[in-house]
């Protein structure tokens, strides 16, 4: 069962009018905390964001689904068929700690701030420039006049700063 605070955080989110990608942040954010505090590794920062949002899923934020053919996606399918039929004979508690184990297993580059952010900016190159705007406009929206005014105060210092460096 996902943390309550975690639970809670989503929930403060989702009354503020956050979209359901915003609440799962909170997840995504620990889990990527966990990989960097060496509780287990991850291949990528693909894999990491994957596990967050499957742990904000399974907390009952309104998640997209995964795409269809990503490893996301067959394991739900799996999950699901597996509901409706006989338990296996292999123990869920065994297979769970396999995949535990091989988590362990990985490294955590995959959660430093490099592989975060060319895994954004890789994301954000595949969406177009209306989408990501549309984004902006519907994250300010919800923003509210106090964050808003630190937004553009912080936009400034770094606008001074870059200027500086030129």
């Amino acid at each position: 069962m996902p943390d309550k605070k975690l639970v809670a955080r989503a929930r403060a989110a989702k009354r503020e009018g956050k979209s359901a990608s915003t609440q799962a942040g909170v997840f995504v954010k620990d889990e990527i905390e966990r990989v960097r505090k060496g509780e287990h590794g991850v291949r990528s920062a693909k894999r990491a964001i994957a596990i967050g949002l499957s742990k904000a899923r399974r907390a009952g934020v309104d998640v997209k689904p995964p795409p269809a053919g990503s490893a996301s996606a067959k394991k739900a399918a799996e999950k699901r068929e597996a509901k409706s039929r006989a338990p296996s004979s292999e123990s869920t508690e065994r297979r769970a700690s396999a995949a535990t184990a091989a988590l362990r297993r990985e490294g955590s580059a995959g959660a430093s701030k490099a592989a975060l952010s060319k895994q954004t900016k890789t994301a954000a190159s595949k969406r177009s420039a209306a989408s990501r705007s549309a984004a902006a406009k519907a994250g300010a929206r919800t923003k509210g006049a106090d964050a808003r005014s630190a937004a553009a105060k912080k936009a400034a210092r770094t606008r001074a700063a870059r200027a500086a460096h030129r």
